[in-house]
């Protein structure tokens, strides 16, 4: 049985030599990012949304489940769409890309 940890980002923010940034321009941009002030260092591991290819920064203090697909065999973010039936952006993808090749007349090639 293989591990969802194989599914595993990684994010590293270092500001031990640069000016940081402040929790009122994190606040600002309306999203929701560790605050890493000067000379700090931020690391942690990330995921990515089977269903909508959002990155996740997972944090380690956590305390409820993550949400989870079977039928994917991935985690999968808080976003309630995703969490309905299980899509994911690559079946999506490959469906336009199947209806496009339908268009194309390749009987004059």
């Amino acid at each position: 049985m293989s591990s969802l940890r194989r599914h595993e980002g990684y994010l590293l923010i270092d500001n031990r030599f640069g000016p940081g940034v402040t929790a009122e321009f994190i606040r600002s941009t309306g999203k929701d990012a560790p605050i890493v002030p000067e000379g700090a260092v931020f690391e942690s591991a990330t995921t990515t949304c089977s269903h909508c290819h959002t990155v996740v920064i997972l944090n380690p203090d956590r305390t409820r489940p993550r949400n989870y697909c079977r039928k994917c065999d991935r985690y999968i973010c808080d976003n309630p769409g995703c969490n309905v039936e299980c899509v994911p952006l690559t079946k999506v993808f490959d469906e336009w890309q199947e209806q496009e090749f339908k268009k194309l007349n390749l009987t004059e090639l």
